[in-house]
């Protein structure tokens, strides 16, 4: 594993039985696989609970998120287009801001960006897949990232 050989604090993190199961890449091109879920994992790091490592605080999952998103989104340009990387960085911070807003719709970001990688925005507009695959990517997300409670408005 890169990050291992990258820094003794991302091997220190590694989790001695991780978890490997692909959650958004069976969505969409296998040339994008490695760098989504990279990032995914990264995410992970941030929001959820990870499949690949441990962290001994908050501090190292922030630092080792922000590395694997870094990470991936380079895989992703050694892949494919800057397009493609554009829409990734798109997830990102529509994921974050939904985060922070209290809001759901993170892993239904994740699929349909998934699902046109390098498409652009507007080939979002609707789901066009296997529903079986998109209900497997949302149900193992859900399992990894706690959902969100709605906040009531005043």
């Amino acid at each position: 594993m890169e990050a291992e050989r990258e820094s003794p604090l991302w091997s220190d993190a590694l989790r001695s039985e991780p978890e490997c199961e692909p959650v958004f890449s069976p969505l969409g091109e296998e040339r994008y696989a490695l760098g989504l879920e990279t990032i995914y994992e990264g995410y992970l790091l941030h929001y959820g609970t990870p499949r690949l490592f441990a962290p001994a605080d908050g501090d190292t999952a922030l630092l080792l998120g922000d590395y694997l998103y870094a990470h991936g989104l380079v895989r992703v340009a050694e892949a494919g287009t800057v397009e493609a990387v554009a829409d990734l960085a798109a997830l990102i911070s529509r994921c974050a801001q939904l985060r922070a807003d209290g809001l759901p719709g993170d892993g239904e970001a994740w699929a349909a960006t998934a699902s046109t990688l390098g498409e652009g925005a507007e080939a979002r507009i609707e789901w066009s897949g296997d529903d079986a695959e998109l209900e497997r990517a949302l149900d193992a997300h859900r399992r990894r990232v706690p959902g969100v409670r709605l906040r009531r408005r005043p």
